[in-house]
C-alpha cells in the first residue's frame, strides 16, 4: 500500500462537497475535520454545481432521499465529471425502495463515480440482481464471512469493472477492490453498528483520502476504510475505561480517534490482506 495517504490529507485539508442525508450530516462534517479535511454542505439545485466547482470532491449520499436534491445531486455530480473531480456515490438503502433503488440506478448512468461506497444488499441491488435490506442495513443472507469472501471479492472486482469505479463494500469484513485487485480489511467494532451514520462518515472520509491522493484512489479507499475500522477499535477500548459512558460517547471517541490518527498508527493497526 502507498506511504503518506493520511499527511497527504493533513497538508493538503481537501474541500469536500456533501450532499449527504441530514440524520448524520453533522457527524460527517466533524469526521471530515476530524481525518483532515473541510466540508461544505450544500444541496439546493441553484447552488450545488457552483459549490461543486469550488471543491476537490464531491460526496453524494442518498440516505434520506427525496425529489428536491436529486436534481441537485445530478448537477453537481455532471459539473465534478466536467472538472475532473473525485465523485464518491453512497447509495444508503438502495433496494429498500423503488425510489431509492432508480435514483441510484440513475446516477450512476449519469454521472461518472470514482467510488461507490455501500454494503452488500445495496450493491448486488445496484448491480440488479434480487437483494433485500433490513432498513439501511444489508440483509443477513448478504453478510460477508470467510467462508463466501472470495465470491464477494469476485463480484467487488465485476462491479468495479462494470461501473469503472472503485467498490468499498462494508460490512463484517470490509473488501475495496478495483477490477484487477483488492484488498480484504479486518478492522472493526461491531458496536459500530448501534451508531448511526458510521457508514455516511467513512464516506466522507473516502472523499477526503481520495482527493488528496488521486493517483491511488485503491490504496487511499482502502487506507480510509481501514482508518475508519481501526478508530472504531480505538473508540472501544476508550469506551470500555470510562465508567458510565455508551453509544453517545462511542460515536465522540471515534471522531476523536480520527483526529489524532496518522500513518505510522494506521500501518500498525490496520488489519488488511491484498487479494
Amino acid at each position: 500500500m502507498e506511504k503518506n495517504l493520511i499527511k497527504n490529507v493533513r497538508e493538503m485539508v481537501p474541500l469536500v462537497h456533501n450532499i449527504t442525508n441530514y440524520v448524520t450530516v453533522n457527524d460527517v462534517a466533524n469526521i471530515l475535520l476530524a481525518c483532515g479535511g473541510s466540508p461544505i454542505m450544500a444541496d439546493d439545485e441553484a447552488e450545488a454545481a457552483e459549490i461543486t466547482s469550488i471543491c476537490g470532491g464531491l460526496n453524494i449520499n442518498i440516505g434520506t432521499l427525496n425529489a428536491r436534491t436529486v436534481q441537485s445531486m445530478l448537477l453537481a455530480g455532471k459539473k465534478a465529471n466536467a472538472l475532473g473531480h473525485i465523485t464518491v456515490l453512497d447509495p444508503v438503502g438502495a433496494g429498500a425502495s423503488k425510489l431509492r433503488t432508480e435514483t441510484a440506478a440513475h446516477l450512476l448512468d449519469a454521472v461518472r463515480f470514482s467510488v461507490i461506497r455501500g454494503n452488500v444488499s445495496e450493491l448486488k441491488a445496484l448491480w440488479g440482481s434480487e437483494a433485500k435490506t433490513k432498513g439501511v442495513d444489508a440483509d443477513i443472507a448478504d453478510r460477508v464471512t470467510e467462508e463466501n469472501l472470495d465470491e464477494m471479492i469476485r463480484f467487488a472486482k465485476q462491479f468495479s469493472a462494470k461501473t469503472g469505479a472503485v467498490i468499498a463494500m462494508t460490512g463484517a469484513i470490509d473488501i475495496v477492490a478495483d477490477a484487477k485487485r483488492a484488498y480484504a480489511i479486518r478492522n472493526g467494532n461491531g458496536l459500530m453498528s448501534k451508531i448511526t451514520g458510521t457508514g455516511c462518515m467513512l464516506s466522507g472520509v473516502v472523499a477526503a483520502y481520495c482527493v488528496a491522493n488521486p493517483k491511488h484512489l485503491l490504496d487511499a479507499t482502502a487506507a480510509a476504510v481501514a482508518a475508519m475500522g481501526l478508530c472504531g477499535e480505538i473508540g472501544f477500548q476508550r469506551l470500555q475505561q470510562t465508567a458510565l459512558s455508551g453509544t453517545s460517547s462511542y460515536r465522540t471517541y471515534m471522531i476523536d480517534a480520527m483526529s489524532n490518527l496518522n500513518d505510522e498508527k494506521l500501518e500498525e493497526g490496520m488489519k488488511i490482506e491484498a487479494r
